[in-house]
């Protein structure tokens, strides 16, 4: 990881939580919170629990975010959640083409790219998700997906770029105790960095997902061009996510 930037550690429940355990989750990271040193927090939670995340993390140092978000503003969309609604619960974040809506949902990378722009547009971060499965790995195949799942979204241009955040998910590495190796990780981190500088805006910051754990952090983030992390199931436990955290010191 470049000194320079700031490392950030963004927890990703997924479809996980109630409202009791949830509690005593974000009770744990607001209290631990100072562990994580000089690393941004955020936990970005189902829509039911984003107004329970905005009450406990309000006036806390972990910021909170969403894991999908609309291309439309409003209108009759039913059970599409707009930029603009998530905003009203402080949201800071929104996750933008993860592994499991693209596979899932068939959201395509042009999809995903209009998800950016919607988040943008009412000042949230949008978090973009690239990652290739296995078969695309075996293939030797990686760059040209992680390629092409980025072309729309720097499409976008270095102004939008400049107020977004990469997160590489290489999707053979996704709740299945496997992890790619640091030196796999930043190669891709390098191509996505190179493909940001390229489009004017270099400073974004590429966070690595995909079994990321207290034990395996410390070398994903010494490397070059690995800002930070976007955990899954380590986020569902206070004292994993801000052992992570703590690894970026």
């Amino acid at each position: 990881m470049n000194p320079s930037r700031s490392c950030l550690v963004m927890g990703n429940w997924k479809m996980h939580g109630n409202l009791a355990d949830n509690a005593v989750l974000l009770a744990g990271l607001v209290a631990g919170a100072q562990r994580a040193g000089h690393a941004q927090l955020a936990v970005c939670v189902p829509f039911p629990y984003l107004v329970q995340a905005q009450q406990a993390l309000s006036g806390s140092a972990i910021s909170w975010g969403a894991q999908d978000v609309s291309v439309h503003a409003h209108g009759a969309y039913t059970g599409e959640v707009s930029a603009a609604m998530l905003a009203d619960f402080g949201v800071s974040w929104v996750l933008c083409g993860h592994s499991e809506r693209r596979a899932l949902h068939a959201e395509t990378s042009s999809v995903v790219a209009a998800k950016a722009a919607a988040a943008l547009s009412v000042g949230l971060t949008p978090v973009v998700c690239v990652g290739e499965t296995l078969s695309d790995r075996d293939a030797d195949n990686a760059d040209c997906v992680i390629a092409d799942q980025l072309e729309p979204v720097l499409a976008l241009g270095a102004d939008a770029l400049a107020k977004m955040v990469i997160a590489y998910e290489p999707v053979w590495a996704i709740g299945t105790g496997r992890t790619a190796s640091p030196e796999q990780a930043q190669a891709i981190h390098s191509l996505i960095r190179a493909a940001l500088v390229q489009h004017g805006s270099g400073a974004t910051p590429i966070l690595y997902g995909g079994s990321v754990k207290p034990a395996n952090a410390s070398a994903l983030f010494a490397q070059a061009d690995i800002d930070g992390a976007l955990v899954g199931g380590a986020s569902l436990v206070a004292e994993d996510f801000l052992n992570i955290a703590a690894s970026a010191a």
